[in-house]
């Protein structure tokens, strides 16, 4: 949560011509209503049912950049998803950085504790090691500009074969 999933994304899907999809958006698109009124009406274990469900369709379309929850990578058959369809990216930085990009925003129904900091710290220990183990790319957001971020993003394709144009992302 906070990483720059989407803002880095849609620059990339930009870059790339292609289509960009924010799994969590897709979601709210199809149901209606915001995350957390679903995690109010279905828990927790509702939203996942239809986050895999939704994962499993996004990710077998081409030519897409997905944003992912960050919590996508708790289930297993997502993690097998993710890695055999496509190129993984994790964008991380740290604790600090995830809660002031975060502190404002409503609709994380996992962050609405009495101290989001420490909640932020538990989600990462335990998504961290997840999410290491299905990137095949690992990129720090921390302070670096969305610019700079999606210009080493576009390098690491290019160097793995994926973005083939010889232009310069710039």
């Amino acid at each position: 949560m906070g990483a720059g999933k989407t803002t880095i994304g849609k620059q990339l899907a930009k870059f790339l011509g292609w289509d960009f999809v924010d799994s969590d958006h897709e979601i709210v698109a199809r149901t209606g209503v915001k995350i957390p009124v679903i995690f109010d009406v279905e828990g927790e274990a509702g939203f996942r049912k239809r986050e895999k469900a939704v994962v499993d369709e996004l990710t077998q379309r081409q030519d897409l950049v997905l944003a992912t929850g960050g919590g996508a990578v708790l289930d297993v058959d997502n993690r097998n998803l993710l890695r055999q369809r496509g190129v993984v990216v994790y964008l991380c930085a740290t604790p600090e950085q995830l809660y002031k990009r975060t502190a404002r925003d409503r609709n994380r129904p996992l962050l609405q504790t009495d101290d989001p900091l420490e909640k932020i710290k538990q989600l990462l220990a335990q998504r961290d090691p997840l999410y290491r183990d299905v990137a095949d790319i690992i990129m720090e957001t921390g302070e670096e500009s969305v610019r700079s971020v999606v210009k080493k993003l576009v390098e690491h394709l290019r160097r793995q074969g994926i973005v083939e144009r010889d232009e310069k992302y710039s």
